[in-house]
């Protein structure tokens, strides 16, 4: 990017670096939490027999994966605070009401293992409650970013559809998880659910990624003007490839799963984070250098240097701690998920 050609020292390298380790924290939010948002979103039409089982899948990992959060918005708060200002004074609502929903979830989860029988399905209820909304409101930001925060009808009902597509993501990463994760009838149940959200989860991409370069003649050059329209090329086939990579898994798992044949039935998962790399990457190509649409680079809103080479001390530490910690717990708890027991 031309943009890197002109940093010369490490001084003027850190906003560079930061910002793409806040990038990498929250896309490990959205493929992590997101999955098992999406289990949560699953749980009211589910059998209350398979509930315990889809609670099972996230259980060992659920609460480490919103750490991926926790990192990113630190490092927006504290290496670029006058972007934070903006991002969240503009968000106001949305994160309310996420932070609120996310509060929700850990009560539900924790309090469901408590819970009389005849108490259980509330707190279920509570649990895809807090998974919705958390959903929905991490949709509707994205919206809001996309289009630089404008305001207007017309941006209410983008965000409202990027709202409904995020969630339909996070749906689609749960009930794939729930394909690699468990067998039997809710795995079958879970490919048909599946297979009802990947049609929305394709159309919020194909909306984010006209939408972007529609409001920004700045991005509408970035990925129109030659060469870079045939350097970028692979970037929307290679996502088109993968969601059909889903389908077609998602159309052969019941006839093979009948036949007592799971092979394969990562795919679908492995698919569905490949498509939501490949739109993360895409929308990092588009914003850099904003954290702003056009208004605020990363330059712009950064700390100090002095700041960010003490606050670059301890995120070498910290962020290989956290990516160490995560890869061992899914080495750990790797392999179909078994039912629940709590010793009682």
């Amino acid at each position: 990017m031309n943009e890197l050609a002109t940093l010369h020292s490490l001084n003027d390298w850190l906003p560079a670096i930061f910002m793409a380790v806040m990038g990498i924290a929250m896309l490990a939010y959205v493929v992590l939490d997101g999955y098992d948002l999406g289990v949560g979103i699953w749980l009211r039409r589910a059998a209350p027999e398979q509930r315990g089982l889809m609670i099972a899948s996230i259980g060992p990992f659920w609460d480490a994966n919103e750490t991926w959060l926790v990192l990113g918005v630190g490092i927006l708060l504290t290496c670029f605070p006058l972007a934070h200002g903006v991002v969240l004074g503009a968000l106001y609502g949305p994160v309310a009401l996420m932070l609120l929903a996310l509060m929700l979830r850990g009560v539900a989860f924790e309090f469901r293992a408590k819970a009389a029988l005849e108490h259980r399905k509330a707190w279920d209820m509570a649990f895809y409650g807090g998974s919705l909304v958390a959903s929905l409101s991490q949709g509707w930001m994205l919206g809001a970013l996309v289009l630089g925060f404008a305001t207007g009808w017309e941006a209410a009902a983008f965000s409202a559809l990027i709202a409904l597509c995020l969630a339909a993501g996070y749906a689609l990463l749960g009930a794939t998880w729930l394909v690699y994760k468990t067998e039997g009838a809710l795995q079958l149940q879970a490919v048909a659910w599946a297979k009802s959200a990947l049609l929305l989860t394709a159309l919020g991409v194909l909306a984010i990624s006209v939408a972007t370069p529609w409001m920004s003649e700045r991005i509408f050059d970035k990925w129109f003007s030659l060469p870079n329209a045939l350097l970028l090329a692979p970037l929307p086939l290679t996502t088109a490839l993968l969601i059909f990579i889903a389908y077609r898994s998602l159309a052969r798992l019941p006839t093979r799963l009948a036949q007592g044949n799971g092979y394969g039935d990562w795919v679908p998962f492995a698919a569905t984070v490949g498509v939501f790399v490949l739109a993360a990457y895409g929308l990092a190509y588009s914003l850099f250098p904003y954290i702003v649409m056009d208004r605020i680079t990363a330059w712009d809103a950064a700390a100090s240097p002095e700041t960010l080479r003490i606050i670059g001390i301890g995120a070498a530490i910290v962020v290989p701690m956290i990516a160490v910690y995560t890869a061992i717990v899914y080495r750990v708890f790797s392999g179909k998920t078994r039912a629940l027991s709590y010793g009682l």
